[in-house]
């Protein structure tokens, strides 16, 4: 996914660390508390947060999200590369610093970056050439791009982040996908995880994430193995029209299949995609996938908010994000969700688009608005102006 403003489903551009049910396990079984028969101490809430914005709206956003909340703690900032040229897919000056900023300012935050495996990632490029640019890949053609991204995540601070790679490969829409060749697929998704693990510094965590379902080819035929993997994700939204999500979790390569997978292989899960779509306002939905969540434990999950799938800056699902609300208000590491009082609006209100940081002042009735670009207003906190009477000054 690029840069991304709202864009249909088929058009998508581009810490704690929950470790896997069967570790967890034994690691509290081997404590004194449970050695002596006292009770453990309840887990916390898994980690969420919601794809609000690729820049420094998206950072903004995130205060206002957890303020109609009622508090709830947003741990995780989500946000992707631009798979439009390597510049981009490197991390160019200027995109990752809002992101950065974000993460170290409390220690139990997490980033979460899509990255993109080849450039021009949603040209449509034909399976012939997917195929030649895989196996260049597997070759080592494009290493230096993912070291240079490397890089530029330790140098900003943040080497722990969780990088979604090369997302929803068992689909057609991405120039990344693993159908034309998953040998060379998986032999490209190794060199880059080792190159960037051999960057100083680092403490990625990589991210295999395919779409819900069989799709174009079966994600278990493009999964590269347990030692480049940490985290097995799954991008999941409501469809296809008319599908309950029993069926989606029964369905091959659905809901269950991905945590028996994760299980077989010792890895945890994460949902870095969910959200609405083709069954549109769909209230059981929205609280059956709030609750299986909550069952499963992911690392993370982050909705896609905006029109269809979103809850709070898309006002056309009411019923959804009621829902929604209702289940996550007031969460944090330490209290269990509460209802919002019976009085509070429980259909979004209109988004704010604020810059950020969100406290700006107009500027003088004299003065005219530079337009610098979002991330540089950002770390201004807000806009320069020229001054309209500058010549009259110098007399």
């Amino acid at each position: 996914m690029a840069a991304r403003q709202s864009r249909d489903r088929a058009r998508r551009r581009p810490a704690h660390v929950a470790a896997a049910v069967v570790a967890a396990a034994t690691f509290l079984a081997a404590t004194p508390a449970a050695a002596s028969g006292e009770p453990a101490a309840p887990e916390p809430p898994p980690a969420f947060g919601a794809y609000l914005d690729y820049g420094p709206r998206g950072v903004a956003r995130m205060a206002a999200l957890s303020h109609w909340l009622g508090g709830a703690e947003l741990r995780v900032g989500h946000t992707y590369l631009p798979g439009d040229r390597w510049s981009n897919i490197e991390g160019a000056p200027g995109f990752l610093d809002v992101w950065a900023d974000w993460r170290t300012r409390q220690a139990d935050r997490m980033l979460v970056l899509n990255v993109p495996m080849m450039e021009r990632n949603e040209e449509h490029v034909g399976d012939r050439e997917v195929r030649a640019l895989l196996r260049q890949g597997a070759a080592g053609r494009f290493d230096r791009h993912f070291r240079a991204l490397a890089e530029r995540l330790v140098a900003l601070k943040v080497p722990d982040t969780v990088l979604v790679l090369g997302w929803e490969m068992n689909g057609t829409t991405y120039t990344h996908r693993c159908g034309p060749d998953p040998e060379a697929w998986k032999a490209y998704w190794n060199r880059i995880v080792t190159t960037m693990r051999a960057v100083p510094g680092q403490k990625f965590r990589f991210d295999f994430a395919p779409s819900r379902g069989r799709d174009a080819v079966p994600w278990t035929q493009c999964y590269p193995g347990d030692a480049t993997v940490d985290i097995i994700g799954m991008d999941s939204y409501d469809q296809p029209r008319g599908m309950t999500f029993d069926e989606q979790v029964e369905e091959p390569y659905g809901l269950q299949a991905h945590v028996d997978f994760a299980k077989a292989h010792g890895k945890p899960v994460s949902y870095p995609e969910w959200g609405l779509f083709r069954n549109g306002d769909n209230a059981p939905y929205m609280r059956r996938m709030l609750a299986w969540m909550d069952e499963h434990r992911p690392v993370y999950n982050t909705v896609t908010d905006y029109c269809p799938h979103g809850v709070w800056q898309c006002d056309d699902n009411p019923r959804s994000t009621a829902v929604y609300r209702s289940v996550l208000f007031g969460r944090t590491d330490e209290t269990e969700p509460t209802a919002p009082e019976p009085g509070e609006p429980t259909t979004p209100t209109a988004p704010p688009v604020p810059p950020a940081p969100p406290t700006v002042t107009e500027p003088p009735a004299d003065c005219s608005p530079l337009e610098l670009g979002d991330w540089v207003e950002y770390w201004l906190g807000g806009k320069l102006c020229m001054r309209l009477d500058w010549y009259s000054r110098t007399k």
